[in-house]
Protein backbone atom coordinates (compact mmCIF):
# COMPACT_ATOMS: atom_id res chain seq x y z
CA UNK A 1 0.00 0.00 0.00
CA UNK A 2 0.89 3.70 -0.26
CA UNK A 3 0.25 6.89 0.22
CA UNK A 4 -2.54 6.59 -2.19
CA UNK A 5 -5.11 5.11 0.09
CA UNK A 6 -7.89 7.25 0.03
CA UNK A 7 -11.44 5.27 0.61
CA UNK A 8 -11.58 2.65 3.59
CA UNK A 9 -14.29 1.06 4.51
CA UNK A 10 -15.15 -1.19 7.84
CA UNK A 11 -17.95 -3.16 8.48
CA UNK A 12 -19.21 -5.11 11.25
CA UNK A 13 -15.73 -4.65 13.31
CA UNK A 14 -15.77 -4.88 17.04
CA UNK A 15 -18.37 -1.03 17.52
CA UNK A 16 -18.26 -0.43 13.73
CA UNK A 17 -20.91 -1.16 11.82
CA UNK A 18 -19.97 0.79 8.93
CA UNK A 19 -17.50 2.75 8.86
CA UNK A 20 -17.31 4.64 5.52
CA UNK A 21 -13.66 6.65 5.35
CA UNK A 22 -12.89 8.92 2.49
CA UNK A 23 -9.24 10.49 3.20
CA UNK A 24 -8.30 13.45 2.99
CA UNK A 25 -4.42 15.47 3.52
CA UNK A 26 -5.95 15.86 7.05
CA UNK A 27 -8.54 13.57 8.41
CA UNK A 28 -10.20 14.25 11.45
CA UNK A 29 -12.70 11.66 13.56
CA UNK A 30 -14.56 12.70 16.48
CA UNK A 31 -17.14 10.84 18.37
CA UNK A 32 -18.13 9.45 21.70
CA UNK A 33 -15.35 6.99 23.76
CA UNK A 34 -15.22 3.06 22.00
CA UNK A 35 -16.75 3.76 18.85
CA UNK A 36 -13.99 2.15 16.66
CA UNK A 37 -12.04 5.46 16.23
CA UNK A 38 -8.78 3.96 17.02
CA UNK A 39 -9.63 0.58 15.65
CA UNK A 40 -10.45 2.33 12.24
CA UNK A 41 -6.87 4.23 12.56
CA UNK A 42 -4.88 0.99 13.69
CA UNK A 43 -6.17 -0.77 11.04
CA UNK A 44 -5.07 1.97 8.49
CA UNK A 45 -1.70 1.52 9.82
CA UNK A 46 -2.19 -2.41 10.00
CA UNK A 47 -3.11 -2.60 5.76
CA UNK A 48 -0.40 0.62 5.31
CA UNK A 49 2.57 -1.21 7.11
CA UNK A 50 2.16 -4.43 7.20
CA UNK A 51 5.37 -5.89 6.07
CA UNK A 52 7.23 -3.46 8.78
CA UNK A 53 4.72 -4.52 11.83
CA UNK A 54 5.51 -8.16 11.31
CA UNK A 55 9.30 -7.29 10.70
CA UNK A 56 9.50 -5.57 14.23
CA UNK A 57 7.43 -8.07 15.79
CA UNK A 58 9.06 -10.70 14.78
CA UNK A 59 12.41 -9.10 15.58
CA UNK A 60 11.58 -9.04 19.38
CA UNK A 61 10.65 -12.28 19.13
CA UNK A 62 6.85 -12.27 18.77
CA UNK A 63 5.02 -15.17 16.94
CA UNK A 64 1.52 -15.63 16.08
CA UNK A 65 2.21 -18.30 13.44
CA UNK A 66 0.15 -16.45 10.65
CA UNK A 67 -3.11 -17.03 13.21
CA UNK A 68 -5.92 -14.26 12.51
CA UNK A 69 -7.05 -14.48 16.14
CA UNK A 70 -3.40 -14.53 17.56
CA UNK A 71 -2.15 -11.60 15.27
CA UNK A 72 -4.84 -9.28 15.98
CA UNK A 73 -4.08 -10.00 20.01
CA UNK A 74 -0.60 -8.63 19.58
CA UNK A 75 -1.40 -5.85 17.01
CA UNK A 76 -4.46 -4.44 18.89
CA UNK A 77 -3.66 -5.61 22.49
CA UNK A 78 -4.99 -8.76 24.68
CA UNK A 79 -8.38 -9.77 23.70
CA UNK A 80 -8.96 -7.44 21.10
CA UNK A 81 -9.28 -10.48 18.71
CA UNK A 82 -13.15 -10.65 19.68
CA UNK A 83 -13.42 -7.64 17.47
CA UNK A 84 -13.80 -9.90 14.38
CA UNK A 85 -16.27 -12.08 12.91
CA UNK A 86 -15.11 -14.37 10.25
CA UNK A 87 -18.48 -14.26 8.86
CA UNK A 88 -19.43 -10.84 9.26
CA UNK A 89 -16.04 -8.40 9.21
CA UNK A 90 -14.96 -6.89 6.12
CA UNK A 91 -12.41 -4.71 4.66
CA UNK A 92 -12.19 -2.63 1.94
CA UNK A 93 -9.36 -0.44 0.29
CA UNK A 94 -10.26 1.62 -2.44
CA UNK A 95 -13.34 -0.41 -3.43
CA UNK A 96 -10.92 -3.62 -3.47
CA UNK A 97 -11.81 -6.21 -0.40
CA UNK A 98 -8.92 -7.08 2.19
CA UNK A 99 -8.49 -10.33 3.75
CA UNK A 100 -7.67 -10.10 6.99
CA UNK A 101 -5.61 -13.78 6.90
CA UNK A 102 -3.66 -11.93 4.32
CA UNK A 103 -2.87 -9.42 7.25
CA UNK A 104 -1.88 -11.89 9.49
CA UNK A 105 0.04 -14.04 6.96
CA UNK A 106 4.25 -13.08 7.58
CA UNK A 107 5.46 -11.42 4.98
CA UNK A 108 8.67 -10.76 3.59
CA UNK A 109 10.98 -8.43 6.02
CA UNK A 110 9.95 -4.67 5.65
CA UNK A 111 12.24 -2.24 8.03
CA UNK A 112 10.67 0.92 6.37
CA UNK A 113 7.28 1.97 7.96
CA UNK A 114 5.18 4.16 5.85
CA UNK A 115 3.19 5.36 9.06
CA UNK A 116 4.04 7.13 12.44
CA UNK A 117 1.24 6.80 14.69
CA UNK A 118 1.59 8.32 18.29
CA UNK A 119 -0.96 6.66 20.25
CA UNK A 120 -3.03 8.24 23.18
CA UNK A 121 -1.45 5.78 25.23
CA UNK A 122 1.88 7.64 24.82
CA UNK A 123 2.27 9.22 28.54
CA UNK A 124 2.67 5.38 29.07
CA UNK A 125 5.85 5.37 27.12
CA UNK A 126 8.00 6.89 29.69
CA UNK A 127 9.32 5.18 32.91
CA UNK A 128 10.56 7.22 35.34
CA UNK A 129 11.59 9.74 33.19
CA UNK A 130 12.59 7.42 30.17
CA UNK A 131 11.27 6.03 27.14
CA UNK A 132 10.90 2.47 27.55
CA UNK A 133 12.37 -0.31 25.16
CA UNK A 134 10.16 -2.38 23.04
CA UNK A 135 10.35 -4.97 24.97
CA UNK A 136 9.73 -3.65 28.56
CA UNK A 137 6.15 -4.29 28.03
CA UNK A 138 3.75 -6.85 28.15
CA UNK A 139 3.32 -9.08 24.86
CA UNK A 140 -0.31 -8.29 25.59
CA UNK A 141 0.11 -4.03 24.82
CA UNK A 142 -1.17 -2.98 21.72
CA UNK A 143 1.89 -2.93 18.74
CA UNK A 144 1.36 0.82 18.30
CA UNK A 145 2.63 2.07 21.54
CA UNK A 146 5.42 -0.51 22.17
CA UNK A 147 6.22 0.79 18.46
CA UNK A 148 6.20 4.54 19.36
CA UNK A 149 7.89 4.16 22.83
CA UNK A 150 10.94 2.50 20.73
CA UNK A 151 10.91 5.14 18.37
CA UNK A 152 11.07 7.69 21.34
CA UNK A 153 13.30 5.91 23.26
CA UNK A 154 15.99 5.73 19.72
CA UNK A 155 15.52 9.42 19.50
CA UNK A 156 16.99 9.96 22.25
CA UNK A 157 19.78 7.82 22.52
CA UNK A 158 20.50 8.12 18.65
CA UNK A 159 20.34 11.51 17.98
CA UNK A 160 20.64 13.33 21.17
CA UNK A 161 23.26 11.52 22.68
CA UNK A 162 25.64 14.42 23.38
CA UNK A 163 23.02 16.57 23.17
CA UNK A 164 20.91 17.49 26.72
CA UNK A 165 19.37 20.55 25.67
CA UNK A 166 15.94 19.54 24.25
CA UNK A 167 13.55 22.33 24.23
CA UNK A 168 13.54 24.49 22.48
CA UNK A 169 16.60 24.55 20.25
CA UNK A 170 17.30 26.69 17.34
CA UNK A 171 17.66 23.15 14.56
CA UNK A 172 14.01 21.46 15.81
CA UNK A 173 11.16 23.27 14.88
CA UNK A 174 10.58 27.30 13.49
CA UNK A 175 11.35 29.78 15.81
CA UNK A 176 7.54 30.83 15.89
CA UNK A 177 6.11 27.37 16.85
CA UNK A 178 9.10 27.49 20.00
CA UNK A 179 7.98 30.81 21.10
CA UNK A 180 3.88 29.52 21.32
CA UNK A 181 5.01 26.98 22.85
CA UNK A 182 7.65 27.99 25.53
CA UNK A 183 4.77 30.33 25.98
CA UNK A 184 1.48 28.01 26.24
CA UNK A 185 3.25 24.65 27.49
CA UNK A 186 6.12 24.92 28.93
CA UNK A 187 5.72 28.63 30.80
CA UNK A 188 9.77 29.39 30.25
CA UNK A 189 10.76 26.14 31.62
CA UNK A 190 13.34 23.98 29.03
CA UNK A 191 13.69 20.35 28.93
CA UNK A 192 16.81 18.84 29.20
CA UNK A 193 18.33 15.18 29.53
CA UNK A 194 19.33 15.03 33.38
CA UNK A 195 21.72 12.16 34.96
CA UNK A 196 20.23 11.01 38.06
CA UNK A 197 23.17 8.40 39.54
CA UNK A 198 23.80 6.65 36.26
CA UNK A 199 20.52 6.62 34.83
CA UNK A 200 19.10 9.84 32.35
CA UNK A 201 15.71 10.83 32.37
CA UNK A 202 13.65 14.11 31.18
CA UNK A 203 13.49 16.98 33.38
CA UNK A 204 12.31 20.82 33.15
CA UNK A 205 14.33 23.29 34.18
CA UNK A 206 13.64 27.45 34.47
CA UNK A 207 17.33 27.52 33.93
CA UNK A 208 20.23 25.41 33.03
CA UNK A 209 21.72 26.12 36.77
CA UNK A 210 18.85 25.12 38.28
CA UNK A 211 17.63 22.07 40.33
CA UNK A 212 15.60 19.47 37.33
CA UNK A 213 12.22 19.04 37.62
CA UNK A 214 10.88 14.87 37.33
CA UNK A 215 8.48 13.75 35.13
CA UNK A 216 5.50 12.90 37.61
CA UNK A 217 5.94 16.48 38.73
CA UNK A 218 5.13 17.79 35.35
CA UNK A 219 2.09 19.25 35.07
CA UNK A 220 -0.84 16.62 33.42
CA UNK A 221 -0.72 18.80 29.68
CA UNK A 222 3.34 18.32 30.13
CA UNK A 223 3.00 14.95 30.56
CA UNK A 224 1.29 14.23 27.82
CA UNK A 225 2.82 17.15 25.62
CA UNK A 226 6.60 16.19 25.63
CA UNK A 227 6.18 12.45 24.05
CA UNK A 228 4.11 14.09 21.40
CA UNK A 229 6.62 16.96 20.88
CA UNK A 230 9.37 13.73 20.66
CA UNK A 231 7.00 12.84 18.10
CA UNK A 232 7.13 15.70 15.55
CA UNK A 233 11.10 15.60 16.57
CA UNK A 234 10.91 12.54 14.55
CA UNK A 235 8.75 13.63 11.77
CA UNK A 236 10.61 16.48 11.47
CA UNK A 237 14.47 15.81 11.16
CA UNK A 238 16.75 18.96 11.48
CA UNK A 239 18.16 18.90 8.02
CA UNK A 240 17.10 19.72 4.30
CA UNK A 241 14.71 16.82 4.10
CA UNK A 242 11.40 17.50 4.56
CA UNK A 243 10.49 13.86 5.47
CA UNK A 244 11.21 11.33 7.89
CA UNK A 245 12.99 8.42 5.59
CA UNK A 246 9.47 7.06 3.85
CA UNK A 247 7.10 7.88 6.19
CA UNK A 248 4.07 9.04 4.32
CA UNK A 249 1.74 9.23 6.67
CA UNK A 250 1.18 10.37 10.75
CA UNK A 251 -1.87 9.43 12.54
CA UNK A 252 -2.38 11.18 16.04
CA UNK A 253 -4.80 10.32 18.48
CA UNK A 254 -5.99 12.88 20.81
CA UNK A 255 -3.60 15.54 20.18
CA UNK A 256 -5.42 18.07 22.57
CA UNK A 257 -5.28 15.32 25.74
CA UNK A 258 -4.32 17.61 28.27
CA UNK A 259 -3.87 20.55 27.11
CA UNK A 260 -5.22 24.29 27.43
CA UNK A 261 -7.30 25.86 24.26
CA UNK A 262 -4.09 28.31 23.49
CA UNK A 263 -1.64 25.21 23.45
CA UNK A 264 -3.74 22.64 21.37
CA UNK A 265 -4.09 26.20 18.90
CA UNK A 266 -0.12 25.69 18.92
CA UNK A 267 0.07 21.79 18.47
CA UNK A 268 -2.61 22.34 15.84
CA UNK A 269 -0.31 24.95 13.77
CA UNK A 270 2.51 22.37 14.45
CA UNK A 271 -0.04 19.99 12.20
CA UNK A 272 -0.25 22.61 9.25
CA UNK A 273 3.68 22.01 9.33
CA UNK A 274 3.05 18.40 8.76
CA UNK A 275 0.70 19.09 6.03
CA UNK A 276 3.52 21.68 4.69
CA UNK A 277 6.11 18.61 4.59
CA UNK A 278 3.94 16.72 2.32
CA UNK A 279 2.82 14.34 5.37
CA UNK A 280 -0.66 12.81 4.84
CA UNK A 281 -2.40 13.54 8.82
CA UNK A 282 -4.92 11.85 10.30
CA UNK A 283 -6.31 12.18 13.87
CA UNK A 284 -8.79 11.57 16.47
CA UNK A 285 -10.15 14.28 19.19
CA UNK A 286 -12.49 14.79 21.28
CA UNK A 287 -12.04 18.38 21.50
CA UNK A 288 -14.38 21.16 20.05
CA UNK A 289 -11.69 23.35 19.31
CA UNK A 290 -9.99 21.32 16.83
CA UNK A 291 -12.83 21.55 15.18
CA UNK A 292 -12.88 25.14 15.54
CA UNK A 293 -10.09 25.60 13.36
CA UNK A 294 -10.79 22.90 10.40
CA UNK A 295 -14.06 24.58 10.27
CA UNK A 296 -12.65 28.25 9.99
CA UNK A 297 -9.59 27.05 7.50
CA UNK A 298 -12.36 25.54 5.60
CA UNK A 299 -14.41 28.77 5.40
CA UNK A 300 -10.97 30.74 4.73
CA UNK A 301 -10.62 28.34 1.95
CA UNK A 302 -13.88 29.24 0.18
CA UNK A 303 -13.48 32.48 0.55
CA UNK A 304 -9.83 32.91 -0.58
CA UNK A 305 -8.47 34.33 2.51
CA UNK A 306 -4.87 35.13 2.43
CA UNK A 307 -2.12 33.44 4.37
CA UNK A 308 -1.51 36.27 6.97
CA UNK A 309 -5.36 35.75 7.57
CA UNK A 310 -4.48 31.87 8.35
CA UNK A 311 -1.64 33.01 10.91
CA UNK A 312 -4.20 35.46 12.41
CA UNK A 313 -5.91 32.88 13.52
CA UNK A 314 -3.32 30.89 15.79
CA UNK A 315 -2.03 34.53 16.66
CA UNK A 316 1.20 33.82 15.72
CA UNK A 317 3.97 35.94 13.95
CA UNK A 318 3.37 36.78 9.91
CA UNK A 319 6.95 35.37 9.24
CA UNK A 320 7.70 34.59 5.51
CA UNK A 321 8.22 30.43 6.62
CA UNK A 322 5.05 30.63 8.42
CA UNK A 323 3.22 32.11 5.44
CA UNK A 324 4.50 28.88 3.46
CA UNK A 325 2.44 26.75 6.04
CA UNK A 326 -0.52 28.97 6.02
CA UNK A 327 -0.93 28.92 1.87
CA UNK A 328 -0.15 25.55 1.78
CA UNK A 329 -3.01 24.66 4.28
CA UNK A 330 -5.32 26.81 2.52
CA UNK A 331 -4.50 24.31 -0.50
CA UNK A 332 -5.68 20.82 1.41
CA UNK A 333 -8.16 18.99 1.44
CA UNK A 334 -10.09 18.81 5.05
CA UNK A 335 -12.01 16.23 6.06
CA UNK A 336 -14.20 15.38 9.05
CA UNK A 337 -15.89 11.91 9.89
CA UNK A 338 -18.37 11.00 13.12
CA UNK A 339 -18.74 7.57 14.27
CA UNK A 340 -22.00 7.49 15.85
CA UNK A 341 -22.31 5.37 18.78
CA UNK A 342 -24.84 2.79 16.75
CA UNK A 343 -21.61 2.14 14.96
CA UNK A 344 -22.45 3.92 11.58
CA UNK A 345 -19.63 6.87 10.14
CA UNK A 346 -21.27 10.41 9.26
CA UNK A 347 -19.40 12.61 6.74
CA UNK A 348 -19.38 16.12 9.02
CA UNK A 349 -16.99 17.96 6.52
CA UNK A 350 -18.75 20.82 5.94
CA UNK A 351 -19.04 21.48 9.79
CA UNK A 352 -22.43 23.44 9.00
CA UNK A 353 -24.13 24.47 12.08
CA UNK A 354 -27.09 25.08 10.21
CA UNK A 355 -26.84 21.49 8.32
CA UNK A 356 -30.46 19.80 8.83
CA UNK A 357 -28.24 16.53 9.75
CA UNK A 358 -28.33 16.59 13.58
CA UNK A 359 -24.45 15.17 13.52
CA UNK A 360 -22.98 17.73 11.49
CA UNK A 361 -25.05 20.86 12.79
CA UNK A 362 -23.64 19.37 15.97
CA UNK A 363 -19.94 18.60 14.89
CA UNK A 364 -20.32 15.17 16.02
CA UNK A 365 -21.49 15.51 19.39
CA UNK A 366 -18.65 18.10 20.58
CA UNK A 367 -21.33 21.15 20.58
CA UNK A 368 -24.57 19.38 21.85
CA UNK A 369 -23.64 19.74 25.54
CA UNK A 370 -23.03 23.96 24.57
CA UNK A 371 -26.09 24.04 22.89
CA UNK A 372 -28.25 22.61 25.43
CA UNK A 373 -26.54 24.78 28.33
CA UNK A 374 -27.36 28.13 26.10
CA UNK A 375 -31.07 26.56 25.41
CA UNK A 376 -31.83 25.81 29.08
CA UNK A 377 -30.42 29.09 30.46
CA UNK A 378 -32.40 31.39 27.64
CA UNK A 379 -35.31 29.84 28.83
CA UNK A 380 -34.57 30.40 32.19
CA UNK A 381 -33.84 33.72 32.01
CA UNK A 382 -37.13 33.93 29.64
CA UNK A 383 -39.20 32.84 33.04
Amino acid sequence: MSRTLDHLQIANVGPIHEANVAFGDLTVCVGPQASGKSICLQLLRLILDTGYIHTQLRKHGIDWGSDVDRFLDVYLGQGMCQIWDAGKSSLVVDGKPINIANLATIRKRDASPRVFYIPAQRVLSLANGWPRPFQSFSPEDPFSLRDFSETFRLLLEQEFTTEFHLFPRPNRLKKEYRDLLTQHLFAGFELYVDRFGAMRRLVLRRNTEGAGIPFLAWSAGQREFVPLLMGLYWLMPPSKISRRENLLWVIIEEPEMGLHPNAVSAVLLLLLELLRREYRVCISTHSPHVLEVVWALRIMQTHNATADDVLELFSVRKSEPMRRVASTALKKELRVFYFKRNGDTVDITNLDPGAQSKEEAGWGGLTEFSAHVNDLVARVVRQ
